[in-house]
């Protein structure tokens, strides 16, 4: 009965949220055929194929002492990172990409949890002779980011953690909730109207310059490996119920910066574990043994790309 009211609760503010949303029609929204013809903001999009046969999708900009990969998060692509990379390349070398399953990275039966794509991310950072490295991670990709610096610390020499998962916690019960709403078949069946009401969900207020993520999201749907991105979009959110990084917090010894906007909509849930934002970030970075949380105020969980001044600042502190 309490997942069912739950769920009933989601729909209804799904629903109000469409009704805010002002129903823009994007009706002359370019067709693709492959999710690999979307179009990113980046000089050179490269591609490399890994031990595991997989194809990944990366871009490389910059040079400076210091390499940081940028991992973005759950239903997003390396072109939500573009307002960071081109000011930080000039600083560092920059290395974004898409997971398995995303963008213009692969398709396939891939088994798409933290350790999938952490190992993912290392068969990248090797096969491209880099050493060390600094990950970025975003909201999934935080996650993702942590569960790298616990089993390759030796390759992880910081992190930065931005909105990231991990530091919430479900039970037992809200976690099967998440096994059994999110499936392919909902991210199949999202409208233009909620897709545009998902993404403005992300932000504060929504700059101009994030329409592209609504119009790529619309544009997919009819692409060839759509049904492949759906899967992976369902087996990302159970990796991330089924391999939790919250107990092994303390045993992260890297350097952490840890930024979250404090409007975020997303974290914590708002449906199951209804809270302050600020009350999370700062229950996961106390259990960080060397970090350092920074609040950026009129942000939400796209806070990277909402406020790219700010947060480039502060990871240009932090690595300096």
């Amino acid at each position: 009965m309490a997942n069912v009211l739950i769920m009933k609760g989601f729909i209804a503010f799904i629903i109000i949220l469409i009704g805010f949303a002002g129903c823009k029609p994007y009706e002359n929204i370019p067709e693709i055929s492959y999710m690999a013809d979307l179009q990113y903001p980046y000089n050179e999009v490269k591609k490399i194929t890994i031990d595991s046969g997989i194809e990944l999708a990366y871009i490389d900009e910059g040079q400076g002492d210091e390499t940081i990969v940028f991992v973005h998060g759950l239903g997003s692509y390396m072109p939500a990172w573009y307002r960071n990379i081109e000011v930080l390349k000039n600083d560092y070398r920059c290395i974004a990409l898409d997971l398995p399953g995303y963008g213009k990275s692969g398709k396939g039966d891939y088994k798409s949890d933290m350790m999938f794509f952490a190992s993912t991310v290392k068969s990248l950072v090797e096969q491209l002779n880099i050493e060390k490295i600094t990950v970025a991670g975003h909201s999934m990709g935080g996650q993702i980011a942590m569960t790298m610096a616990l089993h390759y610390p030796e390759l992880v020499e910081h992190l930065i953690l931005v909105s990231p998962a991990g530091f919430e916690t479900f039970t037992e019960g809200q976690k099967q909730w998440f096994r059994e709403v999110v499936t392919p078949k909902l991210t199949q069946l999202t409208t233009v109207e909620m897709i545009q009401a998902n993404l403005a969900y992300n932000f504060y207020s929504m700059p101009a310059e994030a329409e592209f993520m609504i119009t790529d999201r619309i544009a997919i749907r009819k692409a060839a490996d759509f049904e492949w991105y759906a899967l992976t979009i369902t087996r990302s959110v159970q990796g991330m119920v089924d391999q939790p990084v919250y107990e092994f917090l303390p045993e992260i010894e890297q350097p952490v910066l840890t930024i979250f906007g404090e409007n975020d909509n997303l974290i914590p849930n708002r449906f199951l574990n209804p809270g302050f934002t600020e009350d999370i970030a700062k229950k996961g970075t106390d259990r960080l043994p060397n970090s350092k949380l920074n609040m950026i105020s009129k942000a939400g969980h796209f806070v990277h790309f909402e406020k790219p001044q700010e947060f480039n600042q502060a990871v240009k502190t932090f690595l300096n």
